[in-house]
């Protein structure tokens, strides 16, 4: 039987000729990720052990972003802890304020991550880097830290379910809303511990933006990881960024899959997540008139450029609704840069919309944004748990940037064909 996409790197990893799923494996990293909130743990778990130095300095990353800028003492506490880390052991890819963005924006356009590589980071949505082709899976703080002192983790080798897109999206159609429709049809534990598998003649359309956005959320259906397979669109994106060989690795024509999905992209509608999980989604013909009160466009799932462009076009010329408060937060400094050069940030600001700096703030109820009793949210964010962003009464609607931003707008949900 041949092998996914995820097994044969997994097997290349383990210097195994084939993996099969279910086997426990022992595979090298080539890169191992952590931030503000995860790390701490890591670190006390790595002296702890006894570890004196890290694997490889250039094989690790730390990216100061949740609580950042910080919001309080021990949120500054923790970020020094990791900072004081990071200079003993000389760290090469660490980023703090100034330099940081969102991890999972930050990490790819730096070229740290490339098809066919393993990747490891105490953070859910570390599956993200699974839109350039390369196995990448969340873990906990102490795999963080045996993974910066070994440069190993063990896996037990996910099966599959293989995603083959056709079709070509609606103008308003994104990534965001293509993953919002898998989830809604699999639900939050239809790929459970399986590797979610992307690939059909649809790719073509679906920029590396729209990849990422969907790779990051492969956890919302309880993925192992999510990966897309390299084409011409991913070759030239890696092309400025990564400079290191780098293997490209295709599924087997015998390749096993539990379940097979055939998704025609040009049927997909704008989609809306309800509270309180990914799974409660409503095409946005199914909304009717929801009131909210704050919008969020950013994060790990929408904080990049093209997400930005989309919701500057649906906001052109035209003023949120004045009982909406809503936050703008590009997801790196250079993605702020881009914004602001090409005169999105006149847009939003013209509309009455606040600019943030790089943070995963208001996504984790972290700062930036956080909700009271009562209020409801519509974000670009990748979950909507009860109390995500606030109040533990409050909701969070999830919708791609163009939604947020036409609801923004309006007041409440509506497609940017309302406007």
């Amino acid at each position: 039987m041949g092998m996914t996409m995820t097994q044969k790197i997994l097997a290349a990893h383990a210097g195994l000729d084939s993996v099969k799923a279910g086997q426990l494996i022992r595979a090298k990293l080539d890169m191992v990720l952590g931030n503000d909130v995860t790390t701490p743990v890591a670190i006390k778990e790595f002296n702890t052990n006894g570890f004196k130095n890290v694997f490889d300095k250039d094989k690790i990353s730390i990216v100061l972003d949740h609580f950042t800028p910080n919001k309080d003492i021990k949120s500054a506490e923790h970020c020094k802890f990791c900072r004081d880390f990071a200079n003993d052991k000389e760290i090469t890819n660490f980023y703090d304020v100034g330099t940081m963005g969102v991890e999972h924006a930050l990490l790819p356009e730096k070229g740290l991550v490339a098809p066919g590589e393993a990747i490891i980071g105490a953070d859910s949505h570390t599956c993200t880097y699974g839109a350039v082709g390369a196995f990448s899976t969340g873990v906990g703080s102490t795999d963080m830290a045996a993974g910066m002192a070994s440069g190993e983790a063990w896996f037990k080798v996910p099966s599959a379910l293989k995603f083959n897109l056709t079709g070509k999206p609606g103008k308003w159609i994104s990534g965001k809303d293509i993953i919002l429709h898998i989830i809604g049809m699999i639900g939050v534990d239809g790929a459970l511990y399986k590797s979610m598998e992307f690939t059909g003649d649809g790719l073509k359309y679906l920029s590396m933006d729209d990849r990422l956005s969907m790779a990051n959320m492969a956890i919302e259906a309880g993925g192992k990881n999510g990966i897309f397979e390299v084409d011409d669109i991913t070759l030239d994106y890696l092309k400025d960024k990564v400079d290191r060989p780098f293997t490209v690795y295709t599924a087997d024509e015998d390749a096993e899959y539990e379940q097979v999905f055939d998704i025609d992209l040009s049927q997909i509608k704008m989609t809306v997540a309800f509270p309180h999980l990914p799974e409660n989604t409503r095409t946005i013909d199914e909304v009717g008139e929801v009131k909210i009160d704050q919008c969020v466009i950013g994060s790990c799932t929408n904080g990049r450029l093209e997400d930005l462009q989309k919701a500057a076009e649906v906001m052109k010329g035209k003023k949120v609704a004045k009982h909406v408060r809503t936050l703008i937060i590009p997801a790196t400094q250079k993605i702020y840069r881009q914004a602001m050069n090409e005169g999105l940030f006149d847009i939003f600001m013209d509309a009455g919309c606040v600019i943030s700096t790089p943070t995963c703030g208001p996504c984790l109820g972290g700062h930036m944004g956080i909700l009271a009793k009562g209020e409801r949210a519509i974000a670009t964010t990748n979950r909507n748990f009860v109390g995500r962003m606030g109040h533990p009464e409050s909701e969070v609607y999830l919708a791609s940037p163009a939604v947020a931003a036409a609801s923004a707008i309006k007041g409440y949900i509506c497609s940017p064909e309302e406007i």
